[in-house]
């Protein structure tokens, strides 16, 4: 089938042009004017077209947690906040830890169909453990390991975790926490983690992408070793750019106003690669009994448009870079940019609609950003070539 969206706004990392997108077979087959018939068409009426948004850093909990989200709503959420692919974190119950457990949620992703899912497998058995696994018999669509929840605090397991990984030439991602700090300092626990894998990174060649990173110190650090060419990505999170000394519960904690501030900055300096949400679904009794963490699928644009593009004058397509280009070069995707031969992954954006926060597609609703307004409204998100959400469709539940 061959669908035509007119009167676009193309916006993505290199353009921020007026054009037509014809899409056949889940590519994009033109940009520009379109004379080719299709079968159907959709007039955009001059709203921002941008690359689908990709997601490093999320967690629908599948399996063992269906009570908070599972693959399909996850998936709605997803859609909802315009991406069309998210990378999913192993620690689960029971952790991706082995091909079983692995190619049990690829296949259910699959059959579900809503966007592309990608799957991080544990670097440990049972996630936090000094029990290495056999990183040569993991599958071979693997692209990344990670212990997210847990920082690999032991120095020697973490150099040999590296050394493994590289043998392969995959990559991890890196949740910098050295939990003998933790209760000291989040701030020391995050910094001296950072600095260590860095240097790890930089002595290893092995693919290191630091995970919601907060602090002055730890950019800093990450800004240094890129300096030296050690082969190191990092993420920054739509709450660790917009909330300032705040109670609210995620893990790293919320920061200070000149954390912020350095973030910014290393975002425009392009130190900082992605913004990536830590998509954390929690049951209110869980958020009550203190669990860490916040959902972010649906609401991480407009923060990143309130933020980097209302109050610090940072391009759109500087926004299309950190949400779309740079992750899917992270991940090694066909995607993040409006191009002939490109996946046809697209979300549609009215930046003229102001939206209130109010329901999710999500299970969960541990957000501390319900009631707040925002500018601009996800209005319909497109993968592979097929509309997958619509704004006040049936596939809207809000």
């Amino acid at each position: 089938m061959k669908l035509l969206l007119k009167n676009c706004r193309i916006v993505d990392k290199d353009k921020d042009i007026i054009s037509g997108i014809l899409i056949e077979d889940k590519k994009i087959k033109s940009i520009g004017t379109i004379t080719e018939e299709s079968d159907k068409v959709i007039d955009v009426n001059n709203k921002i077209v941008m690359p689908g948004f990709i997601d490093l850093h999320t967690h629908f909990r599948y399996p063992g947690q269906e009570n908070k989200e599972d693959l399909y709503t996850g998936s709605l959420s997803a859609l909802a906040g315009g991406y069309t692919t998210c990378n999913l974190m192993g620690n689960t119950k029971p952790v991706v830890d082995n091909n079983d457990i692995y190619n049990k949620i690829i296949e259910k992703s699959k059959d579900i169909d809503l966007i592309n899912i990608i799957q991080c497998m544990s670097a440990t058995k049972g996630i936090g453990s000094m029990d290495m696994i056999d990183f040569e018999k993991a599958d071979e669509t693997v692209k990344y390991f990670s212990e997210d929840g847990k920082g690999i605090t032991n120095s020697l397991m973490a150099y040999k975790i590296f050394t493994e990984i590289k043998k392969i030439n995959k990559g991890i991602m890196i949740h910098a926490e050295d939990h003998n700090l933790t209760d000291i300092s989040t701030r020391y626990s995050e910094d001296l983690e950072t600095i260590r894998d860095c240097y790890l990174s930089l002595k290893t060649n092995c693919r290191v992408h630091f995970c919601h990173v907060s602090t002055i110190d730890s950019l800093e650090t990450i800004e240094f070793y890129k300096k030296k060419r050690a082969p190191i990505t990092c993420e920054v999170t739509p709450h660790h750019i917009y909330m300032t000394d705040s109670n609210f519960r995620v893990n790293p904690s919320i920061r200070k106003k000149e954390d912020v501030e350095c973030i910014i900055q290393m975002i425009k300096n392009n130190t900082v690669d992605a913004i990536a949400t830590d998509h954390a679904p929690h049951t209110k009794q869980d958020k009550e009994n203190g669990a860490c963490g916040m959902i972010g699928l649906e609401t991480a644009f407009n923060i990143a448009y309130k933020v980097l593009y209302e109050e610090n004058e940072i391009s759109l397509n500087k926004i299309s870079e950190l949400m779309s280009y740079n992750p899917a070069k992270i991940l090694k995707l066909n995607k993040g940019l409006i191009n002939p031969n490109m996946d046809a992954d697209l979300v549609i954006v009215d930046e003229n609609k102001e939206i209130t926060v109010e329901k999710f597609n999500s299970k969960s609703s541990n957000s501390p950003f319900i009631g707040e307004k925002f500018k601009c409204s996800i209005e319909m998100t497109i993968v592979g070539g097929e509309v997958r959400f619509e704004k006040g469709a049936k596939n809207d539940n809000r």
